[in-house]
């Protein structure tokens, strides 16, 4: 399907990239610090199901056509900023499913597909992710090799490296609400997430 050589490339590379700090990483850290790393799975869920969208359509060739369609983009990336960004007013305010709440004042969790959907909707929307997944899968596939097995392979690689990654993040979100919690400090905690947020939607919408 694919040589050692190829794939002793491919993996330290893309843990490199996953591991940069990003628009899913930082949505993954602010989940992990408002809604714990446990809940924030289905958020990975959610992604992951986007990026191996984003990197099947680049590998099959699919991406060209869809930078070709820049409208799409557009309205992806300000509806899903402008959802991103009024999530983050809330947390800052400490309102909303989103938001850590308070002993007092503790409102019901976010559900399972809002938290999915935000995942999905940010790995889709960032056409970023969709160029650069156009330019980092070809150089790896061998066209004298059938293409569905390398591409399922390389997909496979890719969204366990971004899985851990999250996880990472998540885990030091929830290791930043432990030691800031002890404090007392909730209202801090759902500023600095929801600043983070708020940045997250603008990084997706003016991206």
């Amino acid at each position: 399907m694919m040589s050692w050589a190829t794939l002793s490339v491919f993996v330290p590379t893309f843990l490199f990239v996953s591991l940069t700090p990003g628009m899913c990483m930082t949505l993954a850290m602010v989940l992990g610090m408002t809604q714990g790393v446990k809940r924030t799975l289905w958020m990975m869920i959610g992604e992951l199901l986007g990026v191996g969208l984003v990197a099947a359509a680049a590998g099959a060739g699919v991406a060209a056509l869809m930078l070709r369609q820049p409208e799409l983009f557009v309205l992806f990336k300000w509806v899903g900023g402008a959802y991103l960004g009024y999530l983050g007013i809330m947390m800052w305010r400490s309102r909303g499913r989103m938001a850590i709440p308070s002993e007092l004042d503790a409102g019901p969790p976010a559900s399972r597909l809002q938290l999915a959907t935000q995942g999905f909707v940010t790995a889709v929307a960032n056409p970023k992710g969709w160029a650069f997944f156009m330019v980092l899968l070809p150089p790896f596939l061998d066209s004298n090799r059938p293409l569905p097995g390398q591409l399922s392979l390389l997909i496979a690689v890719i969204l366990t490296i971004e899985f851990a990654s999250m996880l990472v993040y998540a885990t030091g979100g929830k290791t930043l609400r432990n030691v800031l919690g002890k404090s007392g400090n909730v209202r801090l905690l759902n500023r600095i997430a929801g600043t983070l947020m708020i940045g997250v939607g603008l990084w997706l919408a003016l991206g």
